[in-house]
């Protein structure tokens, strides 16, 4: 007893426990998704210890790890930014924002060529690449359009428009060309419209539309030669082995590999003797494959698994439209790249480019996938309804 109170009244435990609820809604950080903080931190790190793994044969060793390191501490405060303030207030300025990435897109294409693609702006530190930035814009601009109209996308004339705020990004990206950021918009764009209240009957006419577009696109020639050959490559494996299906082939052989607990880190013979093109980037989950094994692949896809089902659960408790849409459109582009990259080193998806989300090298990447966390981070802790 101590002044007429019990020292049980005293304990922190109890004190959490009994924390208002109003509590939470005057202060969101509060209740910030730790579940989802720490997968994307998680990620984040496992993705620059794999890509030193992979590049610490190249001339110098650390090259890779020191730009990468730097590329996620720039990230992670990107992402406390974007969960600093309300979300909501990006609404007025989404058209701003979309009109950006659109320049960004169009001053890209002027730019000098790297390996026949137009991707990235020369700056003196870093090379930022439009690309991947439209997608967020993409997504942010849709999320205002659909909670304008309170998810009821209702005339074909709104529809279109939808369609619009998308196509011409993926227009743009396309003649870089970047085949899979273009998919990535596209299907961001579905899965958004899907949620966002289009009629099947217009999901439809997109599906039809998209088919006469993709047969329009082979025969008149409009994809690239290696753009191609990759999918007939997916078709069949066996077809140029040591060409076309070289990267394929050498993937699926350092994953094997690698069998249960894999050959250990930095001892990867297919990933330090640079038989996998593209070891850091693209086909950096067989780098972890070979070295770590199954039971590093499981981790690592049981770490993806976890940031996933917390983006699904703020979609399912944002306060409005507009959270709603924007969760849903992060959610969207992380479950396609993960799910296309992973199976491109297996051969069950076809090579596209997609990079994996906080694991393959590159700031824009990076940044982006910060920034979204920071995003569903904000989302989540302003759930309730009178939130700040």
């Amino acid at each position: 007893m101590m002044n007429g109170r019990t020292s049980t009244e005293f304990s922190p435990g109890l004190v959490r426990q009994s924390l208002p609820r109003e509590l939470l809604k005057r202060f969101p950080s509060r209740s910030v998704d730790k579940l989802l903080l720490f997968s994307a931190l998680a990620l984040g790190v496992f993705g620059v210890l794999m890509i030193f793994s992979a590049t610490r044969a190249d001339n110098p060793a650390t090259y890779y790890l020191k730009r990468q390191l730097l590329f996620l501490i720039v990230g992670v405060v990107v992402m406390f930014l974007a969960a600093s303030f309300d979300y909501r207030k990006m609404m007025p300025y989404s058209r701003i924002i979309y009109a950006i990435s659109i320049g960004l897109l169009l001053v890209v294409m002027v730019t000098p060529a790297r390996g026949g693609a137009h991707r990235w702006l020369p700056l003196p530190f870093f090379d930022p690449q439009p690309s991947e930035f439209a997608k967020i814009a993409v997504i942010i601009m849709l999320a205002t359009f659909f909670a304008d109209r309170h998810m009821e996308i209702g005339s074909n004339r709104e529809f279109l428009q939808a369609l619009g705020i998308a196509g011409i990004p993926m227009f743009l990206i396309f003649l870089e060309p970047d085949l899979g950021v273009t998919l990535s918009v596209f299907v961001i764009l579905l899965g958004m419209l899907l949620i966002g209240g289009a009629r099947l009957r217009q999901l439809a006419v997109l599906a039809a539309g998209t088919a006469v577009a993709v047969v329009a696109a082979l025969g008149l020639h409009l994809l690239k030669s290696y753009q191609v050959t990759r999918l007939l490559v997916f078709i069949n494996p066996d077809m140029d082995p040591l060409h076309a299906g070289y990267n394929l082939m050498q993937s699926k052989i350092a994953i094997g590999s690698g069998q249960l607990v894999g050959r250990g880190l930095f001892r990867g013979t297919q990933t330090n003797l640079k038989f996998i093109p593209a070891h850091h980037t693209d086909f950096i989950f067989s780098v972890v494959g070979e070295q770590l094994g199954f039971i590093g692949g499981t981790v690592l896809l049981a770490l993806f698994a976890l940031l996933l089902w917390r983006s699904f659960k703020i979609a399912l408790t944002a306060r409005d439209p507009f959270g709603t849409m924007l969760a849903v459109g992060i959610l969207v582009m992380f479950l396609f790249q993960i799910v296309v990259n992973v199976g491109m080193t297996m051969g069950i998806m076809p090579v596209t480019g997609i990079t994996l989300p906080f694991m393959s090298y590159g700031g824009s990447s990076l940044i982006v996938n910060f920034f979204c966390v920071g995003l569903l981070l904000n989302i989540g802790m302003r759930r309730f309804p009178q939130g700040t």
